[in-house]
């Protein structure tokens, strides 16, 4: 009998405990099923506030081969006009003003239209995901405009840019370039660049040895160039290694060839001298004319005078 008492009280221990096992591991198969719908309906939402592929408008590629990254630690603190280039029509940005401060950068996007509520520097998954105190609204002009100000971290380099269409109600991926070529070459903490004033040259023609670097490396202009100096203001006669380029862009401003025969033949504002500057030179060596980035560094201790 006694044995009989024992083998029943271990049978009890060993239900109770299989019971306490079975309700351990149906709770915990729950809370993972729980977690799982939960990320599951997550995605579900953030999928369905983002414009897929087949919603959007065919996009350019941003390309930014030669380009070299500009942060704020490489400019004076200031305000620039700049040209921002867009991935997406749909997404035009008709003027920006880039402010450099306390080293960091923000730039004000004034748009073509007024469809987008919010912008945010990232892709539309991690906006959807994020506070909305981290969206950045529009601000409206006095023309009625949309104007939109947001961080910087780099010139010259594609930044994802997400858009919140106002009727569609969801994000738009979209990619943007801020370029630093409408930035004077005198805003760039570049100790080594030298000015007319700097070396103290007077009205007169000289001549300097220059090395043009960028591109393929193939191209390549005449040295030492003739230099003209005029009212504190140098003007260089750059001649290429070709007769393929059709205009050359210095910031903003055109300059076309001064000849009708022979190697390209341009001149050129000069922004300072043993420092390199950009220049953009378009090429019809292409099937299509083509911009490319490059640089002329002036040497100063080779200027000589011409009587």
């Amino acid at each position: 009998m006694r044995k009989l008492k024992q083998l029943s009280f271990v049978l009890a221990a060993v239900c109770a405990l299989s019971t306490a096992c079975g309700q351990s591991t149906t709770t915990n198969t729950t809370a993972a099923i729980a977690e799982t719908t939960a990320e599951t309906k997550n995605t579900e939402e953030t999928n369905a506030a983002v414009a897929s592929g087949s919603e959007t408008a065919a996009e350019q590629t941003l390309d930014t081969t030669g380009l070299v990254p500009v942060s704020a630690n490489d400019l004076k603190e200031g305000t620039y006009d700049i040209t921002v280039e867009s991935s997406s029509s749909m997404f035009k940005i008709t003027s920006c003003t880039l402010t450099v401060e306390k080293g960091t950068m923000t730039a004000r996007m004034t748009m073509g239209g007024t469809g987008y509520l919010y912008v945010y520097m990232g892709t539309g998954e991690e906006a959807a995901k994020a506070p909305e105190s981290d969206r950045i609204s529009f601000e409206e002009n006095a023309d009625g405009t949309h104007s939109f100000t947001v961080p910087v971290d780099a010139l010259n380099e594609v930044l994802p840019c997400t858009a919140f269409s106002k009727k569609k109600e969801k994000w738009y991926d979209r990619e943007l370039v801020f370029e630093a070529s409408g930035i004077p070459a005198d805003a760039f903490l570049n100790t080594s660049l030298k000015t007319v004033a700097d070396l103290a040259l007077t009205d007169g023609t000289y001549t300097a040895k220059v090395v043009l670097a960028g591109g393929s490396g193939r191209a390549s202009v005449e040295s030492p160039a003739v230099i003209e100096v005029k009212d504190g203001k140098a003007e260089a006669t750059i001649i290429w290694s070709s007769s393929n380029y059709d205009y050359v862009r210095v910031n903003e401003e055109k300059f076309l060839p001064v000849n009708m025969e022979g190697n390209s033949t341009f001149v050129i504002p000069v922004a300072g001298f043993d420092s390199p500057f950009t220049i953009y030179a378009d090429t019809t060596a292409m099937s299509t004319p083509h911009e490319i980035e490059y640089t002329l560094t002036f040497d100063s201790s080779t200027l000589t005078e011409q009587k």
